[in-house]
């Protein structure tokens, strides 16, 4: 049977699966007497190897398998919890993230078998000696979690409760049958084919009984065979034939009962095995969702029908093309306002109106869809901190908050490398050596603080440490150094000026190349990435109290409030939310200090921009008494634009520029204005000082 229509689904609850080991260990690892985290762990691992064998992945399969052995036996309290096996642990699923990716770019698990990995896990189990150690080494040949289980008994008995339900179905003319199911010997992924036969069972049925119970066929805990009592009005060689068809089931063995507890033997036929149906493997790759239900759980689901859950999986391409048509008729709509040659009554106004608020609407509910906790960025970075300070000999702790505040799944998808950096920046540069930070008399572990909130229109993101801060003396020697500016002029630079030495290519304050930094290779990638993505970023720095960065991202880089402004017979747009304020000046109060235009604002010294200088627009010929200037805020730090003439608010698209305009920093992209020409956005943090 073809699997690759299922091969997305794969990926994605993989994914899901692996993201969630990662912090369940990262939680055991805290606390080893944490029962239910390691459960979650064994089910997490029991889970990937049913979907992985399901897909035919068997090295993947083969690795989990082990992983369950020894986290069967850690549940056993046969093994404890120790940094090297959690260690292995966590090298598990390296590996398995590995045969993910391959999966993904390839459409197969690879050739890597991780044999040193699986010898790791059985070297676990080994290690223990007399009647454990070969209850253990039958684990390991039989792959059965419980060496020796009576599964399927000979006294076969009901309580009371089922009993009635047996005999009330019987009044009502239902059918009542015993069905033991013996699977191939060879059958490797036990759980997931009990699975599938539950599945067909329930289409038709409803289970009262199970021997063993349902949570033991889960775990694996049977032979090769199983037995479920169930009630239908269907007969029996319906339920014959269906199992009979499902693949690995080389027996199906029915008996109806009869309300005095007698039982008749209807058949007892042994079947060639065959090829499972495919809707029944639909759903082999979620078998693990009835895991914790109780036989009689499972089939007052089936009965009642309980809905499935209220979200669904949606290509990004599709939200996309969604986007798009939604951009579409925002242009048609500014187009439909700025129409002059028709008559304006009163029933056009209020159908523009009502317009404007269906795409408004449409847009806010569009954006929504797109938009992603950034948890899912987050929540890889506990494992690489743990890494990193163990590499270094640094107690380090991460605190992280507001992971639940969201952004744009297109900023999502390149947050994480800048974010990276900066971790690996606090860890190293940041924090100080165990021995330094007593000797500060500062506590051992030092702490990284990691912050997502959303301010107005944009999400702050900040990184902080409380390490040594940011040696302003060192990082301008180091500047002077490598010629980035003379001595003379370095003696009146400015925290900030100093500070921006550091996003400078190549620029590092390392003594030694190490693993984590030296390279030259960091902030400056940080710079441009987020200014790549319309945000920027700030620093702030005390000496022996540690360093915060601060990037600050728009929520949306698809459809923004802007300004347009005119410069000669130009049109530009300037996104809203960077906009403080709008003044007017006269010509002479415009000084120059140092070879810059500025203005005194509020007693607060702003340095003016002649935009028309900036982009080669040629000087209008007109000559105005007063001067429009537009405030631009660029973090702490204001900047005036000087502009001919404004033209008003508008929502608009951005349009990308293409590849052959993409190095220009001073345009961020380009709308289409109402009348159909394309006006240029401009980029404030490249065009503000």
């Amino acid at each position: 049977m073809d699997m690759s229509q299922y091969l997305e689904i794969f990926i994605e609850e993989s994914k899901e699966h692996l993201q969630g080991l990662n912090q369940s260990l990262l939680q055991l690892e805290k606390n080893p007497q944490d029962v239910p985290i390691l459960n979650e762990i064994f089910r997490v691992a029991h889970t990937l190897k049913g979907m992985a064998g399901t897909m035919g992945f068997s090295k993947m399969a083969k690795l989990t398998h082990d992983m369950e052995n020894v986290l069967h036996a850690l549940r056993n309290n046969e093994v404890k919890v120790n940094t090297n096996l959690v260690d292995l642990l966590f090298r598990c699923l390296d590996a398995l993230e590995n045969y993910v990716n391959e999966v993904v770019t390839k459409g197969s698990e690879g050739s890597e078998e991780y044999s040193e990995i699986i010898r790791g896990l059985d070297g676990i189990l080994n290690k223990k000696d007399g009647k454990d150690a070969a209850k253990v080494d039958n684990v390991l040949k039989t792959g059965n979690a419980e060496a020796s289980v009576e599964h399927v008994t000979s006294n076969f008995k009901m309580n009371q409760y089922e009993q009635n339900l047996i005999n009330k179905a019987v009044d009502i003319n239902m059918n009542v049958f015993k069905i033991t199911v013996v699977l191939n010997k060879g059958c490797v992924l036990k759980s997931a084919r009990a699975f599938i036969i539950f599945q067909t069972l329930e289409r038709h049925a409803e289970i009262i009984k199970s021997e063993p119970r349902v949570e033991d066929i889960e775990d694996e805990k049977f032979d090769f065979e199983f037995t479920v009592v169930v009630i239908s009005k269907r007969d029996a060689e319906t339920f014959h034939k269906e199992l009979t068809s499902i693949s690995e089931v080389d027996d199906v063995k029915i008996t109806t009962i009869h309300s005095n507890g007698t039982e008749e033997i209807v058949n007892e036929v042994l079947s060639e095995p065959q090829e499972s149906s495919a809707e029944v493997h639909e759903d082999a790759t979620s078998h693990h969702d009835d895991s914790e239900e109780s036989e009689h759980q499972k089939s007052q689901a089936s009965k009642n029908n309980i809905k499935t859950g209220k979200t669904v999986r949606v290509d990004i391409d599709r939200l996309d093309v969604l986007m798009n048509l939604v951009s579409e008729l925002i242009i048609i709509k500014t187009r439909l306002e700025g129409l002059d040659e028709i008559e304006r009554n009163q029933n056009y106004n209020e159908v523009i109106e009502y317009f404007e608020r269906v795409t408004t609407n449409l847009h806010d509910a569009v954006m929504k869809v797109r938009m992603v906790p950034i948890e899912t960025v987050f929540n890889r970075f506990p494992r690489m901190l743990r890494d990193i300070s163990r590499s270094i000999n640094k107690e380090i702790v991460l605190n992280m908050s507001g992971e639940d505040t969201e952004l744009d799944r297109t900023v999502i998808d390149e947050i994480g490398d800048p974010l990276i950096h900066l971790l690996r920046n606090s860890a190293d540069h940041g924090i100080e050596s165990l021995d330094k930070r007593r000797e500060l008399g500062k506590p051992d572990a030092g702490q990284i603080n990691l912050r997502a909130y959303q301010d107005g229109n944009n999400v702050v993101i900040e990184v902080e440490d409380d390490g040594k801060g940011i040696d302003l003396e060192k990082v301008k020697k180091k500047a002077i150094d490598r010629g980035f500016v003379n001595k003379d002029a370095a003696k009146n630079l400015s925290r900030k000026d100093i500070i921006d030495f550091l996003f400078k290519p190549s620029f590092s304050t390392a003594e030694a190349i190490t693993d984590l930094s030296g390279r030259g290779v960091g902030l400056d990638v940080v710079k441009t990435k987020i200014e790549t993505l319309g945000g920027m970023v700030e620093v702030d720095t005390e000496a022996g109290k540690g360093s915060k960065f601060i990037i600050r991202l728009p929520l949306t880089l698809a459809i923004i409030q802007a300004l347009l402004v005119q410069i000669n017979t130009e049109k530009y747009a300037l996104p809203l939310n960077t906009i403080r304020e709008i003044i007017k000046v006269k010509p002479e109060d415009i000084k120059q200090v140092q070879k810059q235009e500025i203005i005194l604002l509020r007693n607060t010294i702003v340095p003016i921009i002649r935009i028309g200088n900036c982009l080669d627009v040629p000087p209008s010929d007109k000559q105005n008494k007063l001067l429009t200037v537009v405030v631009v805020k660029k973090g702490e730090k204001l900047s005036g634009f000087l502009v001919d003439n404004l033209i008003g608010q508008h929502e608009i698209v951005i349009k990308s520029l293409g590849k052959l305009l993409a190095g220009i920093k001073t345009i961020a992209g380009a709308t289409i204005l109402g009348d159909g020409n394309v006006a240029l956005i401009l980029d404030v943090n490249s065009l503000a000082v």
